[in-house]
């Protein structure tokens, strides 16, 4: 992998919360900038997570290893993005009161299916180092295959949450349903079919 690529790769990650915090500072947010800010880190958070689900495939698409050693800083920003709209919502809704925060969880579905992401998104961020690969060894595969379940809370709350933009949602929603079929083990044909032959 060329040096570069990794810190072009942050940079692009980076870019959607440095566009979010120049439109805040312009104060070009619309009407409601709470909300605007708490949807757009939520739209980052789950594109990040499509993009971090999409790694593997485009390696053995494209023949490249380098994609997987993305995959680690990817998923890092969709912690990063999904606290980020956590922290918002728990913040300007909330106030920072607890009592309040669950009462809305277990009051509203769809609150429950975005907290319950988070939360589960919590431990693969913190096992995500070296450290942690080799202390769970085996159990750290097994760990984070917590990311399909995180993908269908997530585009579940999405869909749930949408009011207007439907077409988004259904392409969000559509590539987290493909990239969960890739996944399946009667889809290795189709695997195979998209697999780059060397020479």
């Amino acid at each position: 992998m060329k040096p570069w690529i990794k810190p072009l790769f942050f940079l692009l990650c980076l870019s959607p919360m440095g566009w979010i915090v120049g439109n805040a500072l312009w104060g070009d947010l619309g009407a409601n900038p709470v909300e605007t800010v708490t949807f757009q880190t939520g739209d980052w958070a789950l594109r990040l997570l499509l993009l971090t689900l999409a790694l593997s495939p485009l390696r053995r698409i494209t023949g490249w290893s380098g994609w997987i050693r993305l995959r680690r800083m990817a998923g890092l920003f969709v912690y990063f993005y999904a606290s980020s709209h956590f922290l918002i919502w728990f913040l300007a809704d909330h106030a920072l009161d607890p009592v309040s925060m669950w009462d809305d969880v277990t009051e509203r579905p769809y609150i429950a299916l975005g907290f319950s992401a988070w939360l589960l998104l919590a431990p693969l961020a913190i096992t995500s180092t070296n450290g942690w690969i080799r202390r769970l060894g085996r159990r750290w595969k097994l760990l984070h295959r917590l990311v399909y379940p995180i993908l269908a809370l997530a585009v579940l709350h999405y869909l749930w949450l949408v009011k207007a933009d439907y077409l988004l949602a259904g392409i969000h929603a559509t590539l987290a349903a493909l990239l969960l079929l890739w996944r399946v083990p009667g889809f290795g044909s189709l695997r195979s079919a998209w697999r780059v032959q060397p020479g």
